[in-house]
């Protein structure tokens, strides 16, 4: 099999591989939107665990050391994959939903208020 790349693969590609992935081993009937939301959420924290204590700055040279990469890139993994075995077992359509996110934010953040600052929307 060729290894995936995102050059190349689409997000349904890799929804139907985490698809498959979780019906041979039955595990459809563990995910529920509360224990995919869950694990989504502790492997969110696994993926922090890597940069805790370290500055803002400092921490894109934790994610590009060599010997932390392969584990940083695992965690990623799995946020996405917990995040797209959700939308399989929702039923949401992702790149619509994100379609629809990034509209709503461009209203709420207009470039020309929100260039260059960190301010939530209720304070541009």
């Amino acid at each position: 099999m060729t290894p995936m790349q995102d050059a190349t693969t689409t997000v349904n590609i890799l929804r139907a591989r985490v698809q498959a992935f979780v019906r041979e081993r039955d595990w459809e009937q563990f995910h529920s939107p509360k224990n995919l939301s869950m694990a989504l959420a502790a492997e969110s924290g696994e993926l922090m665990e890597h940069f805790l204590w370290a500055e803002s700055r400092a921490s894109l040279d934790v994610a590009r050391d060599p010997k932390k990469r392969a584990a940083i890139e695992a965690e990623i993994a799995d946020v996405v994959i917990y995040a797209l075995e959700f939308a399989n077992i929702c039923g949401i359509d992702l790149a619509a939903a994100i379609e629809a996110k990034l509209a709503a934010n461009a209203a709420k953040y207009p470039v020309e208020k929100a260039r260059g600052r960190s301010e939530k929307y209720t304070e541009l």
